[in-house]
């Protein structure tokens, strides 16, 4: 018998408005942009929070190594997430590693900030 735990392949994604009303719920929001896109915009909730999923080495981009325990140190695996990035495919990733390390409740918010944004959704910039 395999004792090892098979790999997240399947999650529940949330476009903009449900995942509006999850922050409202009490869901937080995780960006998991590069700081310098979140900082050019991101979703306006007092929930949100930013760690980027891909970190810029000199080898180029490449899948922050310190991710989860980036995540943990600001939140713990039974808080509700909605994860975001540009358009979803980094938050789609992101999501299935926190599913994968025991997180509870976490969603993924299809077509991302970009779809938050078309939606009519609040929006902050960073000075």
């Amino acid at each position: 018998m395999d004792s090892e735990k098979s790999p997240a392949t399947e999650f529940i994604s949330a476009d903009a408005h449900e995942a509006k009303d999850l922050i409202a719920s009490g869901y937080r929001y995780l960006d998991v942009r590069m700081v310098e896109d979140f900082n050019k915009g991101h979703v306006d909730v007092e929930s949100v929070f930013n760690i980027a999923y891909f970190i810029m080495t000199p080898e180029g981009r490449v899948k922050n190594p310190q991710f989860l325990e980036q995540v943990l140190s600001v939140c713990s695996k039974e808080d509700g997430l909605i994860v975001g990035c540009g358009t979803g495919d980094r938050s789609r990733l992101a999501t299935v590693d926190l599913l994968n390390a025991d997180f509870k409740h976490v969603r993924n918010m299809g077509g991302g900030y970009r779809s938050w944004h078309e939606a009519g959704l609040g929006v902050k910039k960073e000075a």
